[in-house]
Order: structure tokens, then C-alpha cells, then sequence
């Protein structure tokens, strides 16, 4: 009988080719990709995601929790598109113009890719012009912006008035953060939603498009 909770145990501790041997006997089992999805490596990551909140644990065990998550879904991906299975949303990510730092965004597409979403990361350094086309490419739920850096905070607001000048902004959420980023600046600017860590991201992600 499929262990999910296994699954997410070995998720949480890193352990990538056990959640591979746990993931191909479940099917072997008969379980269906997406009961895996949903009951084991988006709890797991879900799971990881409050330790890191709760300053229990830190970046470096996330990393290799998301790394297990991933081996579990390639696994699961073509049994997942085979059966038309969605995501629960779509999210364009990326780290704002003039601003390097990637460590923060990298963490925040992981535990999206954890809650189930799909995430299009467009790296470091973005365009409000490179946003604005992404998100008309993929037709994304939510737009992510990180900084770093108080110098480059003002991109993130460019970048707002290019997706509304493209004629977008009733049809994506925006949500922002980084280090000193704040609900109020978000508020200023005209963000959505505000996540000062990247568990809380995931959560707000899934509050902005339901």
C-alpha cells in the first residue's frame, strides 16, 4: 500500500532517491500521479516550508528537500501531462532589473513548484518588458518580483505600470518581496500581495488566485 506520508518524510530529509523508489512503487501500486502530487510532495514541501518559517530549519535543507521534490516529479510529470492534469496556476518569477541576487527568488520558485503551481523563472536582472511579455506567453496567474537591494526596488513599480500600460493588470496578480521590501511598499506601489519568506509566498500565491 502507497506510503505518502514516507514520501514526504524522505522529502522533507532530502533524501532524492528514496522519494524516487517511494514515488515508482506507488505507481507500481496503482495510485494515480496526481494523489502522489497532491498527498505527499506538496505536504512534504508544505511541511518544510513551516520549519523554515519557524526558523527550524534553513536554506540549505530546503534546497535539497525541493531537489528531492523535483526527482519525485519527473517522475510523475509525463503520467501528469498524459493525463491532463493542470497546474493549480501559473506564476512568471524573476528578480527585478539591476538586481543580481537570486538566492531568495530561487527559494520562492521551489516552494510554488511544492504547492503545485507552475513557475516560468526568468532568472536575475529582468525588464519590465521581459515581464510584461512573459507573462502574455504563458498567460500566468501571478507575477513574482524579488529584490534585494533598495536600489533597485523601484523596478518593481516600473514594472507594474508596464503591465498595465500593456493592458494586463486585471488579468495577473502581482506579489513582491526581499530583504527590504515591505507591506507598505508593496501597498505604494500597487502590488497585490506582500510575503516576507518563501513558505508565506507559496501560501499567498494560492490566497491571490483563489
Amino acid at each position: 500500500m502507497a506510503d505518502f506520508r514516507a514520501i514526504a518524510d524522505a522529502l522533507k530529509s532530502g533524501n532524492a532517491p528514496r522519494v524516487k523508489e517511494l514515488t515508482e512503487s506507488a505507481l507500481k501500486e496503482g495510485v494515480v500521479p496526481e494523489d502522489i502530487v497532491n498527498k505527499a510532495l506538496i505536504v512534504g514541501m508544505g511541511e518544510i516550508g513551516e520549519l523554515f518559517k519557524n526558523n527550524e530549519v534553513y536554506v540549505p535543507e530546503v534546497l535539497i528537500a525541493a531537489r528531492a521534490m523535483n526527482t519525485g516529479l519527473e517522475v510523475l510529470k509525463p503520467l501528469l501531462a498524459e493525463r491532463d492534469v493542470k497546474p493549480v496556476g501559473t506564476v512568471v518569477i524573476a528578480t527585478v532589473k539591476g538586481d543580481l541576487h537570486d538566492i531568495g527568488k530561487n527559494l520562492v520558485a521551489m516552494m510554488l513548484k511544492g504547492a503545485g503551481f507552475e513557475v516560468k523563472d526568468l532568472g536575475i536582472d529582468v525588464s519590465p518588458e521581459k515581464f510584461v511579455d512573459a507573462v502574455k506567453d504563458t498567460g500566468a496567474d501571478i507575477l513574482a518580483m524579488s529584490a534585494l537591494l533598495t536600489t533597485t526596488m523601484p523596478a518593481m513599480k516600473e514594472t507594474i505600470e508596464a503591465v498595465k500600460e500593456a493592458g494586463m493588470r486585471d488579468k495577473v496578480k502581482i506579489m513582491v518581496g526581499g530583504a527590504p521590501v515591505t507591506q507598505n511598499f508593496a501597498d505604494e506601489i500597487g502590488a497585490d500581495g506582500y510575503s516576507a519568506d518563501a513558505a508565506s509566498a507559496a501560501e499567498l500565491a494560492k490566497e491571490l488566485i483563489a
